[in-house]
């Protein structure tokens, strides 16, 4: 589950742009530059020739501490990394240890900051993207209380809407350009256009959809915590690999009595199996309630 590519943006604020991409370019052993767009990105070329952006985003809440305390900052506090094309073996440590670096050098999120992952769509099909639509829409209550997915960031990941889960039971799409006509349907605007707004969801196909080829999964409170955006990584390509390899799914929610023990099992089915993995469950269960040992309770 863990051999698709990914790449992650994670959006926080306290240092500058500049700042982030010195910690970087210093971690790295890469070469910085200006990139000189509408964004102030600054860009990190690592040895290996991928490059790595700092850019802004309107959406943050700019913030910097001053004696202890979180105060309004400027946009060059506005910060979005967006990493290169990653693989989960070799560049997961690279990537914990930057967050790492980027926390000791007095970055922080706030409630408008998030993380989005882009998951490689290449092996994607009609059946499996009706898999990935339906497997969100079925697990969407238990996915937002167990990622604590802020109000405030609700208008940038909605929940699976049930009027194309509708469309897609009835009209059972068999191609790809059927399945892109149902997630279009509806919207007024180009499919052209980059900020799409049917990419606000949790799950974003509009970047699959328009030659990117990759499946965004825009459900996450941004942290700089290494271990929790692990989590949140192993996640995104457990659910993708279970969208690949499932040969149906159904977008039925199912009853849930105890959320834990809910949870617990349904990773436990998509993957995250012994020890490797057991921070992760424990980061992914943390919120919810009940007893992650026993459905009912302890008799």
């Amino acid at each position: 589950m863990l051999t698709a590519n990914f790449g992650i943006e994670i959006e926080f604020t306290g240092i500058t742009r500049e700042k982030a991409a010195e910690v970087a370019a210093s971690f790295l052993n890469g070469t910085y530059a200006e990139g000189g767009t509408y964004y102030d990105t600054k860009k990190i070329t690592a040895p290996d020739g991928r490059v790595w952006k700092f850019m802004s985003d309107g959406s943050i809440n700019c913030q910097r501490k001053s004696g202890g305390r979180r105060v309004a900052a400027g946009r060059e506090y506005s910060v979005e990394l967006v990493s290169p094309i990653l693989s989960y073996g070799e560049d997961i440590k690279t990537l914990q240890e930057l967050v790492r670096l980027l926390r000791r050098a007095g970055a922080f999120t706030n409630s408008s900051c998030g993380i989005h992952i882009h998951l490689d769509g290449k092996d994607h099909s009609p059946r499996s993207i009706k898999n990935f639509i339906n497997i969100i829409a079925s697990k969407n209550d238990l996915f937002y209380k167990a990622l604590e997915i802020a109000p405030q960031r609700m208008s940038y990941c909605k929940k699976m809407d049930g009027i194309l889960i509708e469309k897609l039971k009835k009209q059972k799409p068999t191609t790809m350009a059927e399945i892109e006509d149902i997630w279009y349907d509806g919207y007024n605007e180009s499919r052209r256009i980059h900020y799409h707004n049917s990419r606000y969801h949790f799950l974003n196909l509009h970047s699959f959809f328009t030659g990117h080829h990759t499946v965004e999964l825009r459900g996450f409170n941004s942290i700089l915590h290494a271990g929790k955006i692990r989590s949140y990584i192993v996640l995104a390509l457990a659910i993708n690999n279970q969208a690949l390899t499932q040969k149906c799914a159904s977008a039925k929610k199912p009853q849930v009595e105890n959320e834990k023990f809910a949870m617990r099992t349904y990773l436990n089915r998509i993957g995250f199996i012994g020890s490797e993995f057991a921070n992760c469950r424990e980061h992914l269960t943390a919120a919810l309630t009940g007893s992650a040992a026993w459905r009912y309770g302890v008799a």
